[in-house]
Parts: C-alpha cells; structure tokens; sequence
C-alpha cells in the first residue's frame, strides 16, 4: 500500500510546487527585464534632452552651438558604448545621422530597431519589447522621440546586448530551482513519515490476521501509534479475536468432551453386544452387521477426538531429515502394501525442513494408507522427496482410480469420502486431521490429478523457520 500512496503524494506535491514555481519563475524573467527596459528609457531620455538643443540654424554662432552640443552628445554615446556595450543613436526623421556610437552603426533597412525608430516618429516611445527567456540570443531596442516645438526632428535608439539580463534571471530561477528540490525533498520526507505513521498500524494489523488465519490464535494487534481511527480499529480487531478464539475454543472442548464421553456407553453397549452374540448361532449376519456399526462408531469417535487434539495442540517444529523420515514410513507400510499385492517404492534422499516429526510422520502415514488402500492389486504406489527455493515436499502417487475434479475440490473436508468408496473402510476424518497437524507446524497438503491415473498428494514443509 506504501508504494501506491507514496507516488500518488509525491506527483501532488510536485504539482503544487510546480503551479507555483513556473508562475514566479516567469514573474523574475518579466521583473528582471522591466528594470532593464525601464533603464533603457531613461537614458533614452537623457540622449533626447541633449539631442533636443541640437539645431541647424544658419549663422556661425548657431552652427558653433551646433557643434559643441552635438559634439558633447557623440562624446556621451561613445563613453555610454565603451562602459555598457550598448549600440546607441541619434537619428534625424531623414535617417540621417545626429550621432552614433559606434560611428559605423547606422539605421537597418529592416529588423526590431527600424520598427522601434517608425513608431517613436509617430511621438511616442516604442511599445515595450516581447519577453526575452534565457535561451534567446536577442537584443533590446528602445527608442524615444525628439519633439521640438511639437514635432518629432530626431529619434533616439538604443540596442542592447541581452546577455547580462538573460544571466541574472537564469540565477533567479537556479535559486528557485533549488527552492523547489528543497521544499520537494522536505515533502517526500513528510510523506514518508505520515506513510509510515499510517500504514504502520496497517501492516502490523495484517501480519495479525496473517497469522490467525495461519493457526496462531494467540497473536494479537499491539495497540500504539497511528490515527486514532486505526488504533480503535486495533482494539476492535482484538476483541474480535477474543471472541473468535473463545468461540474455537468452546467447539473444541465440546467434540473433545463429547466425543471421550461417548466412548464409555459404546464401550458398554459393545460389550453387551459380544454377550448377546453369544446366545445367537455364530454365523447370524444381523450381529455382525452391528458389530461392524459399532466398530466403526468407536473409530469415528477416535478421530474425531484427534481431530480435536490436533486443532488445540502446539506444533513442536523443528529441523527434521524430511528424506529419511518418509524413508522410515515407506518401510513401516511395505508388509501392508506387499499383502495387497500393490508396489511400494520410495526415493527419499536426505533433505532438510523445518516440521513436528510425528504430526509429519502422521500425515505420511494417512496419506500412505490412502494410496495403498484405494490402489488395486498389481498397482504401484511411489514416494518421491525433493526441495525446491524454500520448501521440501514429499510427493505420493498411486495407480488408483483417482478423483474427478469435483471430488478433488472437496478431498480433505471432515467426513468427506467419495460415494465411489463408501465401502471402503474409514470415517472420512484422515486427511483432515493430516491437513490440521500440518498447517499447525506451518505445512500443507495439496491433492491433483495423476497421469495417466490415480492421484497426486504433495505434502509441503517449510525449509525456513516458520
């Protein structure tokens, strides 16, 4: 859940500083060019004052005015280009030259600085140039107008290298960068702590339920941090497990009591049995009918009372040689399978695995049992160990008529035998009890098809430490 809330905080956040990182960023590029701009115009004002005083009249006093003030403008260009580098000049509406500086600089016959210079002929300053971005390589024209007596006689024009500008707002928004991936990276570090500080409780409550629904009855949610919400939910989830684990334990108890309780009048009603049979002639077939009932009532009480057992019991788990072990229960049901007339063979190498010896012991051994029951004469019965990553498993397949995919949906259920093997003698319990021990020592048992016939069990333990 951690890695699905994680990504979607993290593209929100960055949403957030995004919508308002571009927005400044764009607001120091304008601003950074307004101080530009608005400094232009003021020297283009200061060049106009000069220019203004300029004129063209025809006597030598005139002409000699003329000439100190236009040399005291070309003097103040030049001086304003060697110091800034900006291009600067003042040009009659003829586009003749007043001044310039350089003195090769002249008006274009297209471009920014000719549309600058028409339209400050029409009186007014040029309009404010388009924003320029720190990857254009462009120039700022500014041009202001020279009214004499209400007419426009010159225009000012100054052309200005924009590197200067484009530098200081490519350092405004390096800083802002740097804003934005430290504001990104305290974000990412507050969502990991309120992940953490959320989920916690949600992993803790899972690993819980994970192992109730394992067998462990007595694990419990522990009660701490998290939003109050969790925390109420930790303790209702316990409650839950109380009353669950109560409810378990009564059932238990019960087929437990009811099942050693039912064994003494069976017992006696057996015994009285026997002591009528033998006031009946030896071969009568109702007495033997109600022998066999009785017979197999007691092992159904049996079973029921180690099914009981089986259920409340603790597994003692520990490193067993899963291959010699099963290599012992091949030999022990070798006679039975041999008297049947079915083949009992086993490849058992030694393997290691974390289990209880005798509820494995017991498992191989109801497992064993079913095969060489259900396995015809002439038939053969195989026992393979092996391991594979973290598990060792024991495989057991027999040449029987196996189950139709309907009964291998339903193997293993309490008192489930398939209607084919009603006859058969067994209370439908074996396989249970195999599946309760197992999953109590953190094993399992599974049941497939085998071909071209019979069935597949594959009992499982674990090679870690459950």
């Amino acid at each position: 859940m951690r890695t699905r809330l994680l990504p979607l905080l993290i593209v929100l956040m960055a949403a957030v500083l995004l919508a308002l990182g571009i927005p400044l960023a764009v607001s120091v590029a304008a601003a950074q060019q307004q101080r530009v701009v608005v400094d232009r115009i003021d020297d283009t004002a200061r060049f106009a004052a000069l220019a203004q005083f300029v004129t063209d009249g025809p006597s030598g006093s005139r002409r000699t005015t003329k000439d100190e003030r236009q040399e005291t403008l070309r003097r103040e260009l030049a001086n304003y280009f060697g110091v800034y580098g900006i291009r600067a000049g003042v040009f009659y509406s003829n586009e003749s030259v007043m001044a310039n500086a350089p003195a090769d600089w002249f008006l274009p016959e297209k471009g920014e600085v000719r549309e600058a210079f028409q339209e400050a002929l029409l009186s007014r300053r040029s309009h404010d140039p388009e924003q320029v971005w720190p990857w254009q390589r462009t120039r700022l024209v500014v041009a202001s107008p020279v009214i004499r007596d209400g007419d426009v006689v010159a225009v000012v024009i100054t052309d200005s290298p924009t590197g200067g500008m484009r530098s200081r707002t490519l350092h405004g928004w390096l800083l802002i960068g740097a804003g934005e991936v430290a504001a990104m990276l305290l974000a990412v570090g507050a969502a990991l702590r309120l992940t953490g500080w959320v989920l916690r409780p949600v992993r803790i409550l899972d690993a819980t339920t994970h192992d109730i629904a394992t067998g462990r009855l007595k694990s419990r949610v522990a009660v701490g941090g998290g939003p109050p919400e969790l925390r109420r939910l930790a303790r209702s989830f316990n409650e839950m497990a109380d009353n669950v684990e109560d409810v378990l334990e009564q059932q238990r108890a019960f087929v437990a009591d009811a099942s050693h309780q039912l064994r003494n009048p069976l017992s006696a009603l057996l015994l009285r049995i026997e002591l009528l049979a033998l006031e009946l002639p030896e071969d009568n077939e109702e007495i033997a009918s109600v022998r066999t009932e009785g017979k197999r009532l007691a092992q159904v009480l049996d079973d029921l009372l180690d099914l009981a057992l089986a259920e409340h019991a603790e597994a003692d788990v520990r490193l067993t040689d899963i291959g010699q072990l099963a290599a012992e229960r091949v030999a022990a049901w070798a006679p039975a399978a041999e008297a049947k007339g079915v083949r009992l063979a086993g490849d058992c190498p030694p393997t290691t695995g974390w289990a209880d010896p005798i509820t494995l012991s017991s498992a191989l051994d109801a497992v064993i049992d079913n095969a060489v029951k259900f396995t015809p004469e002439g038939g053969t019965v195989e026992v393979t160990v092996s391991f594979d990553g973290d598990t060792s498993t024991v495989v057991v397949t027999d040449t029987g008529p196996g189950l139709t995919d309907e009964e291998l949906a339903r193997v293993g259920d309490r008192f489930w035998r398939s209607g084919r093997h009603q006859n058969v003698k067994g209370s439908g319990l074996g396989l249970s009890i195999s599946r309760a021990l197992l999953a109590a020592a953190g094993g399992s048992i599974t049941y497939a098809h085998h071909e071209p016939r019979g069935l597949k069990v594959t009992v499982t333990v674990p090679r870690t430490r459950p």
